[in-house]
């Protein structure tokens, strides 16, 4: 990584240039973009820099198009182009070495930024040159994060300052031919060492035939004004063209550093053919490069001097003037956007007309700049106008996607009180619901909002199924299940009586959940199953197919069908990969999984795959506090049971300084219950630790949690305290979660068989798990049987109980349940045999590579890159990248070429 940043014209881009220049190679995949103030659309930049075009010759970079263009027009499109990008960028370096390089970061916008910290964060992975160039100021919040990035990644920050004054000598002697006298060099000395002001100043004078060679270079009349700046001088660069041409590129400075001459044929009105004279002669005068469909400004300040030459007046009507050109022409709406914007007014009659229609894929695409165009429109648009409530909903909209869920608030509570469309008026009630609940506000305000939009006698379809399928899902938090249970059903009838795909599918959803509650998996599965037929693979509905499928993996844990539930898991990550979606809602799913398939190591990755996250920048994963809190449980779970004290306290005390404030929350924080008894009881505090399990009984009957599977350990502490009505209570908790499932009545035998110490139903228990799983509980009920023999007397079974049970906890790393079990089979004399122990795992070598690692190390080594290895593995790609990271770190190596030198040496093949 190498990052240059100097004041403009200091020569940041043409230091580049002669680096890469020289260093080419046969075979290097280069990519440039540049950015600047104008442009302001997500992702533009790094697009441009990865060369992401339909019509590309590269099918990798075509794909990439054709999969944005069809997959951003619904959910977080920031987030998804992000991920689109960056699997693009690894399936590059993999084919070829690439060198990225970006062109004034600090005008970026954060998507672009985004790309650049998650490639800058994961370079020692990459056959990668990554190199930025920067001013020094504006210095944005989240140019310094990257920045950041780049230091603490090792990469170079190199400061250019002003030429020294023996260059300067040398810069205009190459210019004019000789060594330049006093009068020329007191002359440069204006430009402060600032090589392109100097360039360009040297080349007015010549161009004013000031400059004579005598035989030194001298100046040889007096200048009646010298350029007073770097832009004056810039400017006066037009001067050596046509005034016909020197219009034609004011035109084309409204686009940004790059502009296509097919978008100024459009703006001028005039066919290219016309223009070919003109542009030919700006590239002869050094000011635009480039040939074919696009050209460029020589230089970003040539532009901004062409730009802020014209008075502010003439550009903002020629931006509102090309803005409606390029709409009359059926333009991509993100350039008719951009111009719009930076017209700086509300358009005419016919801007509004194409924001109303524009709207929705604006509000996906780019929705901060949709805001602020309909913020504006707005202003000026009465309420009545057959164009306002379209407008205010489009707002609204565009304010959900960017998190500003006050303002949303409180536009569309205004709102609903003065429009006139109902279809409009039923649309904005379903998004001030969602904006309520999302901005922390009451579920009890979100429930009032729908149920007034659903009293009124106007709501036309389908607006009464999509609101009741809300509703249902909402008023279980308040109002109760059975109340919650009749709502879904009537949303699903309204949905099939009103044939509205999507309101079934959100119904659908809605009654899986009250089957969740209700403990009925088998018909929460047909519910989930119909739900995914009835959205197919159609993009619109992609938000909730992926929630659909996370659900199904959770429901099919629920039924005990452990390996029905990793293809689950397996088919999420396939959809996630395919439509190019960050895959973020799988790694709480898959953490949870993996703990309770006993695959502990793999799952600390997938909650380390967000390690790279940068706050401040839009790519941030994870900011719902249900998924924190499960994570956080997860987490310290795992370590505590490994004895990591530290980090199982980090977690802790992460974990329970989140607030529990909503039924989704209570939801989602037994994982982080469970490690806190855990923690307590570590401490000695077995009361306590007994009276924090016992805060999850009984179990609201409105709630989803799942209890069963912590209660055994409930009735062990409350047994060693002597609490046996604790512990009568708890089994009987569990034993009504049996009558629901498979799993919970095998939790239900452990419970009983301890309270009774009854070996049969703790055998019954250990035969259930040991055929069907899930492989965690097996151990804990070997240690409970090893107990209950023991208290009988059957020495020998109960050895072997432990014996097994203390090498499954050692194959897990759970040295602290390997300590208990044995400390509760020494009052009863009964011991381990020494072959029943393992040798501890090395920490560092190959031996320290868990059979995930051998797997990914092998792919490395037959050359995958990172999106080949999450695809053939059905892994997200930065769950990949943290693997990777590890057997780096466990391997003591610097880069993939040490993996597979080391892979080789192990004959290890995929």
């Amino acid at each position: 990584m190498v990052w240059v940043e100097g004041e403009p014209g200091i020569g940041k881009s043409a230091l580049v240039a002669e680096a890469l220049a020289v260093a080419d190679q046969p075979g290097w995949d280069v990519g440039w973009g540049g950015a600047d103030q104008l442009t302001r659309l997500p992702l533009r930049v790094m697009r441009d820099c990865l060369q992401v075009r339909s019509d590309s010759p590269d099918p990798r970079r075509a794909h990439a198009a054709n999969l944005m263009h069809g997959r951003l027009s619904e959910g977080d499109a920031s987030a998804n182009g992000i991920e689109m990008l960056l699997t693009l960028a690894d399936e590059l370096c993999a084919a070829a070495p690439t060198v990225l390089a970006v062109d004034d970061l600090q005008w970026a916008d954060e998507a672009s930024l985004a790309v650049w910290h998650e490639l800058a964060t994961s370079i020692s992975q990459l056959r990668l040159l990554l190199i930025g160039t920067s001013r020094p100021a504006p210095r944005r919040p989240e140019v310094q994060q990257v920045r950041t990035a780049v230091v603490r990644g090792g990469g170079q920050v190199l400061r250019l300052g002003p030429l020294a004054a023996p260059d300067v000598t040398a810069l205009i002697t190459a210019m004019v031919g000789a060594v330049p006298g006093e009068g020329l060099r007191r002359l440069a000395a204006h430009a402060a060492g600032n090589p392109l002001y100097l360039r360009e100043l040297v080349d007015a004078l010549m161009r004013e035939q000031a400059v004579e060679i005598r035989p030194v270079a001298d100046i040889v009349a007096r200048l009646e004004q010298l350029p007073a700046s770097l832009p004056a001088v810039l400017d006066g660069r037009l001067s050596s063209v046509s005034e016909e041409t020197a219009q034609l590129l004011r035109a084309a400075a409204l686009f940004g550093g790059k502009f296509a001459v097919t978008d100024l044929s459009v703006v001028l009105r005039r066919p290219v053919v016309d223009l070919a004279a003109g542009l030919r002669e700006a590239a002869g005068a050094g000011i635009v490069d480039g040939a074919g469909a696009v050209l460029a400004f020589r230089h970003a300040l040539i532009r901004e001097s062409l730009y802020q030459s014209m008075p502010e007046a003439l550009r903002t009507a020629l931006h509102a003037e090309a803005a409606r050109e390029l709409a009359a022409s059926g333009a991509d709406v993100l350039n008719v956007a951009q111009q719009l914007l930076s017209a700086g007014r509300p358009g005419a009659g016919w801007s509004r007309d194409w924001l109303v229609q524009a709207a929705p894929a604006l509000a996906w695409q780019a929705p901060q700049l949709a805001v602020e165009l309909q913020r504006r429109e707005l202003e000026e648009t009465p309420v009545g106008d057959k164009a306002w409530d379209a407008l205010i909903v489009g707002l609204v909209r565009a304010l959900l996607n960017v998190g500003g869920y006050e303002e949303a608030i409180a536009q569309a509570s205004k709102a609903l009180a003065v429009m006139t469309d109902p279809a409009r008026r039923g649309e904005m009630s379903w998004m001030l619901a969602h904006a309520q609940v999302s901005g922390g506000h009451s579920y009890e305000a979100a429930i009032t909002t729908m149920r007034q939009a659903l009293a009124a006698s106007d709501l036309p379809l389908p607006w009464p199924a999509r609101l009741l399928a809300l509703l249902a899902m909402y008023a279980r938090e308040t109002n109760g299940f059975d109340v919650s249970r009749t709502l879904a059903y009537q949303a699903l009838t309204a949905a099939e009586e009103a044939g509205d795909l999507s309101a079934r599918a959100q119904a659908l959803f809605a009654v899986w959940i009250i089957h969740s509650i209700a403990r009925d998996h088998a018909a929460a599965l047909e519910c989930i199953d119909r739900t995914l037929l009835i959205i197919g693979d159609d993009p619109s509905y992609d938000d909730l197919h992926s929630i659909a499928l996370d659900s199904r993996t959770f429901t099919l844990q629920n039924l005990d069908e452990w390996e029905q539930a990793s293809l689950a898991l397996r088919q999420s990550r396939e959809f996630a990969l395919r439509t190019g979606r960050p895959d973020r809602a799988t790694l709480a799913s898959a953490a949870v999984l993996r703990y309770w398939l006993g695959q502990w190591d793999d799952a600390l990755v997938e909650l380390g795959s967000d390690a790279t996250d940068v706050p401040g920048l839009v790519y941030s994963w994870l900011r719902e506090r249900w998924s924190a809190l499960l994570l956080h449980g997860v987490a310290a779970l795992i370590a505590g049971r490994r004895e990591q004290r530290t980090t199982a306290g980090q977690h802790l005390r992460e974990g329970l300084a989140l607030p529990i404030e909503n039924l989704t929350d209570r939801e989602n924080r037994d994982f982080l219950v469970a490690a806190h008894a855990l923690s307590l009881e570590q401490s000695g505090e077995t009361r306590q630790a007994m009276l924090r399990l016992a805060g999850l009984i009984p179990r609201p009957v409105n709630e989803m949690t799942l209890t069963h599977q912590w209660l055994p350990d409930l009735v062990r502490l409350a047994l060693t305290v002597g609490e046996r009505d604790i512990a009568q209570a708890a089994a009987e908790a569990c034993q009504v979660e049996a009558a629901a499932g498979t799993r919970p009545a095998a939790a239900s035998l452990r419970c009983y068989g301890l309270l009774e110490s009854d070996p049969e139903r703790l055998r019954e228990a250990v035969t259930h798990y040991r055929a069907v799983g899930p492989a965690v509980e097996l151990p804990a009920a070997l240690e409970d049987l090893a107990v209950v023999l023991a208290e009988r007397g059957h020495e020998e079974d109960a050895r072997a109980a432990l014996n097994e049970a203390a090498g499954l906890y050692e194959g897990m790393g759970a040295r602290w349940d390997t300590r208990r079990a044995e400390g509760r089979l020494r009052p009863y004399g009964i011991r381990r045999g020494v072959r029943g122990r393992r040798a501890a795992r090395p920490t560092s070598g190959w031996a320290a590579l868990t059979p995930t690692e051998v797997k990914i190390a092998a792919l490395v080594a037959r050359g995958d890159s990172t999106a080949d290895i999450a695809r053939g593995m059905f892994l997200s790609r930065r769950t990949v990248q943290t693997y990777i990271s590890h057997i780096l770190t466990k391997l003591d190596a610097s880069s993939r070429v040490d993996i597979v030198r080391e892979t080789l040496r192990h004959g290890v093949t995929p």
